[in-house]
């Protein structure tokens, strides 16, 4: 197994239920910007193992970072908890928490999705649908486009603010851009309906997000929340913005109190 980065917080003494998180593209586990730093004050209770997925933050590089990979290192990580551990994604660790609690079931005692980017199982949807064709139709990233460049037209060409393009958050979008295609992933929504534990969707409204942001990446997750909510028979949480846990933190983590509780 690679030697993952995990990034660990504990105010609980060693004796709180440990929670393990997964990161999105982008990001790493304790980004404050795209990753689970709101979640910190969680730690009084739990013990909080925020992964940096391969590539990612201060885990070793990869050559392509692909969800079953990530799965795997997931399932790794799980084991390695006296019980097993909660299960928190983000959209593609949303996808590989799936993958590796549906391979696992025995090691997880809960499941939280945070806008999954489980776009198999809302096949058929018609702004996946338009989503995915459009994806699928288009050339990739030329290999003349820096990372600066790449991050810069996916936030600012979408109507977002672009955040500093700091060493550690270039490298982060350099491996976003060798990232296996989330939507090749196939997730186990039998193995998650059938499993004993609880399963929690978070998803945005959206409301308020820039049009074409909401119109290209909103409308498509917010499918795929309700899809795999509806699928597994889990608990469907709806919160105000487009970044359910580092912009409603107050909401996002008094549910993970309740789950986990």
């Amino acid at each position: 197994m690679t030697a993952l980065h995990v990034t660990v917080w504990d105010e609980t003494g060693g004796e709180g239920a440990p929670a393990v998180f997964a990161h999105n593209i982008f990001t790493w586990g304790s980004d404050e910007m795209y990753g689970f730093a709101a979640q910190r004050p969680l730690a009084d209770r739990h013990r909080l193992l925020l992964v940096d997925r391969r590539g990612y933050g201060a885990s070793p590089d990869t050559d392509r970072s692909d969800v079953d990979t990530d799965a795997d290192d997931l399932v790794d990580l799980l084991a390695q908890q006296d019980g097993g551990a909660h299960l928190v994604g983000h959209g593609n660790g949303g996808v590989a928490a799936m993958l590796a609690a549906g391979r696992r079931p025995d090691l997880v005692r809960s499941l939280t999705l945070i806008q999954p980017s489980a776009f198999s199982a809302a096949a058929g949807h018609p702004v996946v649908d338009d989503m995915l064709h459009r994806l699928r139709g288009g050339t990739g990233v030329p290999d003349s486009v820096t990372p600066e460049e790449y991050l810069r037209a996916s936030t600012e060409g979408l109507g977002m603010a672009m955040p500093d393009p700091t060493p550690q958050r270039l490298r982060a979008v350099a491996t976003s851009l060798r990232e296996r295609p989330v939507w090749e992933a196939t997730v186990p929504l039998q193995p998650l309906r059938a499993a004993p534990w609880p399963t929690l969707v978070i998803c945005g409204s959206w409301r308020n997000a820039p049009e074409l942001y909401r119109a290209y990446v909103g409308e498509p997750l917010i499918a795929c929340a309700e899809a795999v909510a509806d699928a597994v028979g889990g608990r469907l949480l709806r919160v105000p913005g487009y970044y359910p846990h580092t912009q409603q933190p107050a909401t996002v983590n008094a549910a993970l109190r309740e789950l986990w509780g």
